[in-house]
């Protein structure tokens, strides 16, 4: 028997967190540009711990606990990057800063529009069609969510100008419906009836105005359209149209569950 002591296995050294200039951060965030960061900090504007910061060029670690500890004028730190945002998305706006009209950037801080990096929507919902819309900065984790190999699903409810035939089920799921204009088949689809005149349908994949698309091809038509879930994240009941929080670590990987 050897009288050798098991040698324990090497531990991990804690890992740093990042440092950034305080007004490189502040800046990043939407405060304004370095120097208009510079002239908070000069007015004694910004407060970590309880401590008027006077020096913009401070180098501050980037903890998880930050907006916690930091204010600016008065109110807690703007969440750092990475970020993303559900936001109940209401009738009537755009998701696209391309596109004509009152757009989903707009029911955020002003400020963060000038975040860097930018803030997205993960995927897009029409002008006419409400509900769960997630807004990221965080790249990696935006092709994740439409990434085709992760096959997440999303499911609307459709409230149809028609009623159902009792055949669009099977229709559906059968995966050989083909859309005007493509070549490929839709992947299957479950399609479930609430009604004579609405259904909620899950889908997989994220061509132009699907839903509505496919409704049409067995000769129906949307008159109104809602998303309430991505994945396992469903839309919070109480979130009124129009209003948004951060999404939480947990909620995020229940998206992928």
């Amino acid at each position: 028997m050897s009288g050798e002591v098991p040698r324990k296995a090497p531990q991990k050294a804690p890992q740093k967190a990042p440092m950034a200039r305080l007004d490189r951060l502040l800046a990043n965030l939407g405060y304004g540009s370095r120097r208009e960061v510079g002239d908070l900090v000069a007015h004694r504007q910004v407060v970590l711990d309880g401590v008027e910061l006077r020096d913009s060029g401070l180098r501050i670690a980037l903890t998880p606990d930050l907006s916690a500890r930091m204010t600016v004028v008065g109110q807690p730190l703007d969440p750092l990057a990475p970020l993303t945002v559900l936001m109940h998305k209401p009738l009537g706006v755009v998701c696209s800063h391309r596109e004509a009209g009152r757009n989903i950037y707009e029911l955020l801080p002003r400020r963060w529009r000038a975040r860097m990096p930018a803030l997205s929507s993960i995927g897009r919902l029409d002008k006419e069609t409400s509900g769960l819309l997630l807004i990221t900065d965080d790249g990696p984790f935006l092709h994740r969510v439409i990434s085709p190999r992760s096959h997440i699903a999303k499911r609307y409810v459709a409230t149809l100008d028609r009623p159902l035939t009792g055949d669009e089920a099977g229709i559906f799921a059968a995966g050989t419906l083909m859309l005007d204009g493509e070549t490929d088949p839709l992947a299957p689809a479950l399609l479930e009836p609430m009604g004579d005149r609405e259904a909620s349908l899950t889908i997989t994949e994220g061509r132009y105005h699907q839903v509505r698309r496919m409704f049409a091809a067995v000769g129906n038509h949307v008159v109104a359209l809602h998303r309430d879930r991505i994945g396992g994240l469903e839309l919070p009941a109480a979130l009124e149209p129009g209003a948004w929080r951060v999404l939480s670590a947990e909620e995020q990987a229940a998206i992928f569950g």
